[in-house]
């Protein structure tokens, strides 16, 4: 699959919803493309660099998003409500003439579904306690709170982590493996 590559400091992971504003010309383009075309493109984690430099390195695992809405914003920016799809891997990058990052990408297998284990029933807790806050309640994520998957993804997103350890998180397979990592992390915290 041949798509935009939009690197950013932000992640998302499927299931997930994130705001962007879009001011630079390329991906205004891209938005007005992936519209017309009813495509998605992958949001990719900024390795180094800038979001609006022209060479700046992402990481090769991402998520393949949709766009569920757009709106002119109060500043006079478009922005954009995302939501993940499945996460893929970067197999081959290039730039547009335009600055626009495309590459051919290979979705991941899916995760299991798995419920979350008893040792960490507090991580369901702590992403609730997240979901309370305006900004995030706004974006009007669906969140199973028995699910592995889920429980791990929305937390990856949330958590103040720096980003090698959120990239770390989106690149594990294993949901449980992700729980038990994030229960590692909130102890480290406390």
């Amino acid at each position: 699959m041949n798509v935009p590559l939009f690197p950013l400091n932000s992640i998302v992971l499927p299931g997930g919803r994130i705001p962007l504003q879009l001011f630079e010309p390329r991906y205004i383009d891209m938005l007005t493309r992936c519209l017309k075309e009813d495509r998605g493109f992958v949001v990719v984690l900024l390795r180094e660099g800038l979001e609006t430099s022209q060479a700046a390195a992402f990481y090769d695992i991402g998520t393949y998003v949709r766009i569920i809405d757009f709106q002119q914003l109060d500043n006079g920016l478009l922005g954009i409500t995302v939501e993940g799809h499945a996460k893929v891997t970067v197999v081959k990058c290039w730039k547009q003439a335009d600055g626009l990052n495309v590459g051919d990408v290979e979705c991941l297998v899916d995760e299991d579904e798995l419920d979350v284990p008893e040792e960490y029933a507090e991580l369901p807790s702590v992403l609730k306690a997240l979901f309370r806050h305006p900004v995030v309640r706004d974006l009007n994520m669906e969140v199973d709170y028995d699910d592995a998957r889920d429980v791990g993804w929305r937390l990856t997103e949330l958590l103040p982590l720096d980003k090698q350890e959120k990239q770390r998180l989106v690149e594990l397979q294993d949901p449980l493996e992700r729980l038990a990592r994030l229960h590692s992390l909130l102890e480290a915290m406390e």
